[in-house]
């Protein structure tokens, strides 16, 4: 074909106006790449190529390159088809008559305005996309933002019933559209068009994304217990006095958090004496127990921070295009630090030491790590690594990598909660939450779904603040059967955290600047409901060994602990309609009661023998109605599996 460039691993076509780059970058995957300034140049991102072998086939009109399973053909009008085995999946669709008009790019403010569109596939289901409450398990027929928000993190993936996954290696703010008429990827300010087709089964694709994108460490042990949290704990006495209690009642407590105004100023990094006289002492106290103590980081720093001036004349703040740098408004105008300079990091990591880790803290809590700014302008901003609309996702990834980095030279691996998340992030040690959501049954109907999607962009740390962030009665009936039927999701979630700012129902007790809701602790829901959470985090401490033994394999395979039906029934056509039940590791079937008042469920069981945990009954291949009081769940245990025991 002519203006084609072919090497032993590469495919390179040049036209009017474009460049296209072809590579096999792991097993049964194919990068590709389209330059609108006419010029080669490598640009990760996120992505660690694999070594891969390919066949390139040359004929008139086309060339073709097959890797594994997987194949694509670029013709000499710059169209690209894969297809598995000969069948296509992913067809790129003109935009102009006379089949022309394959991706299309506008210069605009020193960037490219870009999109790719494909033809859409009658019957295909996607899933993916990092976690967003949008109700949707199956995102066909969805347009998303690519963009992270509090509630909303982008992770620029999808997983297609076809068998193939894709990743948009663009950190760009942009849009996809997964719609009946075409599936179309844009974004406001990029460099070049960049995706990788992986072709695979669920699991094979998982493989190859961790191949790609990086491999999680292996969740320590202490992490995979009960997480005590609250908005929030006023003082030192405040927070021992609760893993105290935990203690004396025989309730294994595996951390506790300390959210945020604990310091002095924002951007201080140190706790403020006043109400937290003696850190180490606390700390001291909380390993005796057994417990691990988390605490909140933010990024945003003010002119009264200790740190501010020094952070500010070295360009350590986000800077931007037009106005103030105070790009977010919490007790007064704030900036937020550049996670992406390098420089940053080993500052900020170094004041975090000091005042923290040195004093006996185990974990960060990275909150506000979109990073939130009002307005939602990505644009405005400008980072070490680039401008904000073009690069800008990747902050949550840089902000892990700061804790990873720094617990390294430690000697340590970290597990980092995070409120927002990108490809790769997983291999920082990040357990992803899903942000301050509501306290409603509705709420935890979407986390459900939400989960699962996050489940398939390779990043297997994912966790919900167990009745909802905000909105919550604790003395209501409606909420009081909630924390139940959520806090049953989180016994078969990742992790499983306590959190949330409860409706207060008297004033603050002290002279600090942000009062804590009510209290949010197991027992502070009602005796009754008291007995039933107990009981449920007792359950958990009997599952942590089949779950430390899924997380192992995570680490290892890329497999999500948490995982829709089809990850492990892909054959199946019903697994791919299954988004209120999954399965939890390999042998358990979950399915969380979503409804108020709801005390029945319909569960689909796949292939073979299924156990009902709560009467130890056999059921075969199929669809049954199973029973749910308050105090009981639905979970299946596949027959003869070993985890049956801890029931």
């Amino acid at each position: 074909m002519k203006n084609t460039t072919v090497s032993e691993k590469r495919i390179v076509f040049s036209r009017r106006n474009e460049l296209i780059r072809l590579t096999p970058c792991g097993k049964s995957a194919i990068r590709f790449e389209s330059f609108p300034d006419c010029r080669e140049f490598d640009e990760n991102f996120t992505l660690m190529p694999q070594k891969a072998d390919c066949v390139i086939e040359e004929r008139e009109h086309c060339v073709s390159m097959t890797a594994g399973k997987l194949s694509v053909k670029l013709e000499d009008n710059g169209r690209i088809t894969f297809a598995i085995n000969g069948k296509s999946i992913l067809e790129e669709k003109p935009e102009l008559a006379f089949n022309d008009g394959f991706r299309h790019y506008e210069r605009k403010n020193g960037a490219w305005e870009a999109r790719v569109t494909f033809k859409s596939n009658d019957g295909e289901h996607f899933y993916g996309l990092g976690h967003e409450a949008s109700g949707r398990f199956d995102l066909k027929g969805c347009s998303f933002d690519l963009r992270h928000v509090n509630a909303k993190s982008t992770v620029p993936f999808v997983y297609s019933s076809l068998g193939y996954g894709f990743i948009w290696n663009n950190p760009a703010v942009g849009n996809v559209e997964l719609s009946a008429n075409r599936t179309r990827w844009s974004v406001g300010a990029t460099r070049k068009i960049d995706y990788v087709v992986i072709a695979g089964n669920p699991k094979e694709v998982s493989e190859t994304l961790a191949d790609l994108t990086g491999h999680a460490p292996v969740m320590p042990h202490w992490a995979t217990g009960f997480w005590q949290s609250r908005l929030r704990y006023e003082t030192q006495e405040d927070l021992l006095e609760v893993a105290r209690r935990y203690k004396a009642e025989s309730i294994p407590l595996s951390a506790i958090i300390c959210d945020y105004f604990h310091w002095t100023e924002q951007g201080d990094y140190k706790f403020d004496p006043q109400y937290w006289h003696d850190v180490k002492a606390m700390t001291d106290e909380l390993h005796q127990m057994g417990t691990r103590l988390i605490v909140s980081v933010w990024p945003t720093i003010n002119e009264k921070s200790e740190n501010y001036g020094y952070m500010c004349d070295n360009n350590m703040l986000i800077r931007t295009a037009e106005g103030s740098n105070r790009v977010f408004d919490f007790y007064g105008p704030q900036a937020e630090i550049d996670v992406t300079n390098p420089e940053t990091r080993k500052f900020v990591f170094s004041k975090i030491k000091e005042n923290y880790l040195d004093n006996g803290v185990d974990g960060l809590w990275f909150d506000e790590a979109e990073p939130e700014i009002h307005p939602e302008h990505f644009g405005n901003l400008l980072l070490h690594i680039g401008r904000g609309d073009e690069v800008g996702l990747l902050y949550p990834y840089y902000y892990a990598k700061m804790a990873f980095d720094g617990f390294a030279d430690m000697g340590e691996t970290p597990v980092t909660l995070i409120r927002a998340a990108y490809l790769g992030i997983q291999k920082f040690g990040a357990l992803v939450w899903s942000g301050d959501i509501p306290s409603t049954f509705e709420s935890l109907a979407e986390q459900v779904k939400a989960g699962l999607n996050a489940s398939m962009c390779g990043i297997p740390w994912w966790n919900t603040d167990i009745g909802g962030f905000w909105g919550a009665d604790t003395q209501s009936d409606e909420f009081r059967e909630l924390i139940v039927r959520w806090f049953q999701y989180g016994v078969f979630s990742p992790v499983m955290r306590l959190h949330g700012n409860r409706n207060r129902h008297g004033e603050k007790k002290r002279d600090v600047k942000e009062a804590s809701g009510d209290p949010n602790e197991i027992w502070s829901f009602g005796e009754r409901n008291f007995g039933i959470l107990k009981d449920l985090v007792l359950l958990r401490e009997r599952l942590r060994p089949y779950i430390e033994k899924h997380m192992k394999t995570a680490a290892e395979k890329g497999y999500p602990v948490m995982r829709p039906m089809f990850f492990d029934f892909h054959g199946d056509e019903t697994c791919y309609t299954l988004g209120e039940q999954y399965m939890f590791g390999d042998d358990i079937i979950f399915a969380p009661i979503i409804n108020r008042g709801q005390t029945e469920k319909a569960v689909y069981l796949p292939e073979g023998e299924w156990v009902l945990t709560k009467t130890k009954s056999t059921y075969c291949a199929g669809w049954h109605t199973v029973t749910a009081e308050i105090d009981e769940f639905i979970a299946f245990v596949r027959k003869g599996a070993k985890v049956l025991k801890c029931f």
